[in-house]
C-alpha cells in the first residue's frame, strides 16, 4: 500500500484543517520518522514545476495549498463573470450564514452536515462573506457574516428583507398536507 498516496488523500480530505504530525502517525500507524519521510516525499513531488499545489506547514499542521506564483490565475478565476453563478452548495452556505450571522464555519458545517471551509473561502473571495471577529468558543474560531455585495446580488436593501423562516416552514407544512390530501383523494378515486 502506497502510504504517500494515502497521506496525499488524507490532506486533501481535511482541507484547510490540516493534519498534525501526531495525527498522521496515528492514522497511518507509523513512527515519527516514517511520517516525516512521507511528508518529505510529498514535498519533493509538489516542489516540481509540474505541480500546482504544495505541502505547507501552518499553525502546527500540514496542509495542501496552492502555489503563490500562480496567484494571478486564481484571482482571474474568482473574478471571471462566468463563475458568478452560485452553486447549490454556495446558496446553502450563504443562506445558513445570512439567517444565523455572525456564525462560525464549524456551526455552518453542523447545519449543512458537510465541510464548508472551501465554500466559505470562495464566498469570502467573491465578496459575499466577511470575517467579523472571533467567537468566544474554544479555539476562538472566526465569525462570518454577509456583506453589502451579498445584499446587492440578491436585490436586498437590508438583511431584514430576507424572507422569514417561518414562512418557509408553514408554507411547506401546508403544501405537504395539501399533497397528502390530494394523493389520498386520488388514490380513493383510482380504487373505486
Amino acid at each position: 500500500m502506497n502510504k504517500v498516496a494515502i497521506l496525499e488523500g488524507l490532506l486533501f480530505v481535511v482541507g484547510e484543517e490540516g493534519l498534525t504530525l501526531h495525527q498522521i502517525m496515528d492514522i497511518l500507524g507509523i513512527t515519527n520518522e516514517e511520517a516525516k519521510e512521507l511528508i518529505s516525499c510529498l514535498k519533493e513531488k509538489y516542489d516540481l514545476e509540474t505541480s500546482g499545489i504544495r505541502i505547507h506547514f501552518l499553525g502546527n499542521t500540514f496542509k495542501l495549498t496552492t502555489k503563490k506564483e500562480h496567484r494571478e490565475y486564481y484571482q482571474k478565476l474568482i473574478e471571471n463573470p462566468e463563475n458568478s453563478v452560485l452553486s447549490q452548495a454556495a446558496l446553502e452556505t450563504l443562506a445558513i450564514i445570512a439567517y444565523n450571522q455572525p456564525i462560525t464555519r464549524v456551526e455552518v458545517d453542523e447545519i449543512r452536515g458537510v465541510s464548508s471551509s472551501q465554500m466559505i473561502r470562495k464566498l469570502v473571495a467573491k465578496g459575499f462573506l466577511k470575517e467579523v471577529g472571533r467567537s468566544e468558543d474554544m479555539g476562538r474560531p472566526i465569525l462570518y457574516q454577509t456583506t453589502s455585495e451579498f445584499l446587492d446580488y440578491f436585490g436586498l436593501a437590508t438583511i431584514e428583507d430576507l424572507p422569514k423562516m417561518d414562512h418557509f416552514i408553514d408554507g411547506n407544512k401546508e403544501k405537504s398536507e395539501t399533497d397528502l390530501y390530494h394523493s389520498k383523494y386520488q388514490e380513493d378515486i383510482e380504487n373505486s
